[in-house]
């Protein structure tokens, strides 16, 4: 992470090891404390926090393939969606935060591998996927 103000100092907020890719990213827009990211191949999302570098707070890890999408809600800093070749769609609450996050609160099972989400910024209640080629709008 950089501070634009002062180029020659930056932090590293998370390091994969093995040192795997990092194949996404998403910022929490209504906390910027936190971030998702996921490793290529990965079935496993992490949950990170700026305060606290070098290590996950949250590792999600109920998907059963590698997860390709991550969006955090628009409307609540507590809560994200990941999607992956497992075919599911899985939300998770991340209010307990610390403490570890055993399971999603709601699921959704595709027709094939889930490639691309999007959560609505206009209607917080529509979730959006992408599979195959099918564009399905899912109510949460």
């Amino acid at each position: 992470m950089f501070d634009l103000r002062k180029l020659e100092t930056s932090w590293i907020i998370y390091e994969t090891r093995p040192q795997m890719p990092l194949l996404r990213l998403c910022w929490n827009k209504q906390d910027p404390n936190y971030l998702a990211t996921m490793e290529k191949d990965s079935r496993n999302v992490y949950i990170l926090d700026t305060r606290k570098p070098s290590k996950p707070v949250a590792i999600l890890d109920g998907h059963r393939a590698s997860v390709n999408a991550i969006a955090w809600a628009p409307h609540s800093s507590c809560h994200i969606c990941s999607a992956g070749d497992d075919k599911n769609a899985l939300i998770w609450d991340l209010h307990e935060l610390p403490r570890k996050i055993e399971e999603p609160i709601l699921a959704y099972t595709a027709g094939s591998e889930i490639n691309q989400l999007q959560w609505s910024a206009a209607q917080h209640d529509w979730v959006a996927i992408a599979f195959g080629e099918e564009l399905q709008i899912l109510r949460v």
